[in-house]
């Protein structure tokens, strides 16, 4: 801007000077000093605009000196600016995006809750025996742990070890340490250094402290915190000190140390939901919540999209590794199954399933809700194929995902003795299941 302005008055000024001359003086009115160009001699030479001209030059200079000048941004300005353009470039992309997928998410149909098999996977807290969806386990079952620290401090810190860390690894190695703790105190009951664990040890910082509940079992086995002075420090560091024990105290801390080395994750089980229906013509027809679909809404419309493609491609020549390789690949998509036994009398039984349970949980759960369990039963898959208790295949190995239908046969051999003996065919399933019997819609 400067270099503008200087060319105006430049210009101005060139404009009542000969040629070949260069001014040194401005021509707001001053008489100007010229250098002769050719010469190096130096005389005085006064030039006169006229009255016109000095005073457009002057109008001129005001205009262009009254003018606002624009702001001069420093380095941290420009960053600031430039960075608050780009994050609002980025929410604005992220708007767009978040647009865009709730617009191709609408595109998924939503089928009616009320024409559902079931509401949706539930779940059992096995400490508090409560119902919850998905996204409750965790947190519930973190409260139900904290909770037992008031009836039993050792159980509830065994479970936080077990629990709350995911890293099987990190466990282990913290739980052999603190078992070499507890071993070292045993064998040297009133050695002071086996009972003192100074926080600060690399080991125990690494190993230890970093997975949560050690603290609190150690806690649990009687260890104090304390400042102590370390030799060659002048600040006290914090320790970890448990008192001398007796012998019985000393039975006890083997017995928690090896309740710690016991202790399994606590997870919430899967309510299976057991019902019961009254003979239906629609017990093929099932209507499964999005929860038993290992997929996203867009993998939920891609594979609606591809059921139709399914039949065509089933008419064509594959072979046999073809077919297991995609029927593994469908397998994947499902978290869960949902099972229906069709019974004798032509009533019907459900439940629901994790997809890789194994054949055993399917048998068991049937016999829980017969009146007559311990009796010998077939289950007959679609297609005529015959499963068999003692088969440890997963459900989804055996094709009952999502959803199938079975058939339920009682041993032949064994209904024939009771017939001969003049036995009734009792009533199939358990009184619970027949009270909230249903009409399956």
């Amino acid at each position: 801007m400067k270099k503008f302005f200087d060319d105006i008055k430049k210009d101005m000024k060139f404009k009542t000077a000969g040629p070949g001359k260069k001014l040194t003086a401005e021509t707001s009115g001053a008489k100007p000093q010229v250098v002769q160009s050719g010469s190096g001699a130096r005389h005085k030479h006064h030039a006169h605009p006229s009255e016109g001209a000095q005073r457009a030059g002057a109008a001129a200079l005001a205009r262009i000196e009254h003018q606002v000048r624009p702001k001069v941004h420093t380095s941290q300005d420009h960053i600031r600016n430039q960075v608050k353009r780009e994050l609002e470039a980025e929410a604005a992309a992220l708007a767009e995006q978040d647009k865009a997928a709730t617009a191709e998410t609408s595109k998924v149909p939503v089928k009616d809750p009320t024409c559902l098999s079931v509401s949706g996977v539930y779940f059992t807290c096995p400490l508090t025996g409560a119902t919850l969806t998905k996204s409750e386990r965790e947190v519930h079952i973190k409260e139900a742990i904290f909770m037992r620290f008031e009836e039993d401090a050792v159980e509830a810190s065994v479970m936080m070890v077990h629990t709350f860390n995911k890293d099987r690894e990190k466990v282990k190695a913290a739980v052999d340490i603190i078992s070499k703790y507890v071993d070292n105190i045993c064998k040297c009951p009133t050695e002071e250094k086996y009972r003192k664990i100074k926080l600060s040890n690399k080991v125990f910082q690494e190993k230890v402290r970093s997975v949560e509940g050690t603290r609190e079992f150690l806690q649990a086995l009687g260890f104090i915190s304390i400042m102590l002075p370390v030799e060659g420090q002048e600040e006290e560091e914090e320790f970890l000190v448990l008192a001398e024990q007796s012998p019985d105290a000393l039975e006890l801390i083997r017995e928690r140390r090896d309740r710690l080395q016991r202790g399994e994750p606590v997870r919430a089980q899967l309510d299976r939901q057991p019902q019961a229906f009254r003979s239906s013509p629609n017990a093929l027809r099932f209507e499964l919540p999005p929860e038993f679909y290992n997929l996203s809404a867009e993998e939920l419309k891609k594979e609606q999209q591809q059921r139709s493609e399914l039949v065509e491609k089933n008419a064509m020549l594959r072979t046999k590794a073809m077919r297991e390789k995609e029927e593994q690949r469908e397998r994947r998509k499902y978290n869960y199954t949902l099972l229906r036994i069709r019974l004798p009398d032509g009533s019907l039984l459900q439940g629901t399933f994790y997809a890789w349970d194994r054949l055993p949980v399917l048998f068991g759960f049937v016999r829980e809700s017969l009146v007559d369990g311990w009796q010998p039963f077939e289950l007959i898959a679609p297609g005529g194929q015959k499963l068999r208790e003692a088969e440890e295949f997963a459900l989804a190995e055996c094709n009952l995902v999502p959803a199938a239908l079975l058939t339920f046969a009682w041993d032949a051999a064994v209904q024939a003795d009771i017939a001969a003996a003049g036995g009734k065919t009792p009533t199939l399933l358990k009184a619970e299941l027949l009270e909230t019997i249903q009409t399956l819609n």
